[in-house]
């Protein structure tokens, strides 16, 4: 049952890691440390400098760690495969959306739509992690900084473009004010 559960959230992790790696660290916090409980905040900022300093994606080894350690080889199968399976659907069908829709407007400002969240979630992340190691067992919950986040960099980002902003300042701004809205509420 351990391997379907890790399975499972991982594969969460996986349909919902926009931007990259470190974009996916506050939903692996979410899911390792605070929703299953399978690591402790220690373990699970350990489990990120090992992720870090091995070569390969980030996610893909934070989920092979965090498989193995809470279920052995299996466990990091498990782990693994829910991480990546998403990607084995999703990025053929963007890819041919893409090439096929690339000159339309529309999706050109969707993907500009994105960065301001990508922005925000890396650096919830970052934060929440810089947090554990000044703090000690003060932890301010994943979910909380991500989805804020995200909520205020996308109301943000349409505000102030309208304005004519630069987009790197609106995207700084964005994710300060996640940060920032992200503490208060978590």
């Amino acid at each position: 049952m351990i391997y379907l559960e890790l399975f499972l959230s991982f594969l969460q992790v996986g349909m919902f890691s926009i931007g990259g790696g470190y974009a996916a660290m506050p939903l692996i916090q979410a899911q390792v440390a605070e929703r299953h409980a399978w690591l402790t905040m220690q373990e699970f900022t350990d489990l990120i400098t090992i992720a870090e300093m091995t070569p390969g994606p980030i996610t893909i080894n934070s989920a092979t760690f965090a498989g193995i350690r809470i279920a052995g080889v299996g466990g990091a199968a498990a782990a693994t495969l829910g991480c990546i399976f998403p990607a084995l659907i999703i990025v053929p069908v963007l890819a041919f959306v893409y090439y096929r829709y690339r000159s339309m407007s529309l999706l050109q400002g969707i993907l500009g739509a994105l960065r301001p969240v990508v922005v925000a979630m890396i650096a919830s992340a970052g934060f929440s992690i810089l947090l554990q190691v000044v703090f000690g067992g003060q932890t301010v919950r994943a979910d909380n900084l991500q989805w804020t986040g995200i909520g205020l960099s996308a109301a943000a980002f349409f505000a102030l473009r309208k304005f004519r902003w630069n987009p790197i300042l609106i995207m700084c701004l964005c994710g300060a004010g996640g940060l920032i809205a992200g503490l208060v509420s978590g």
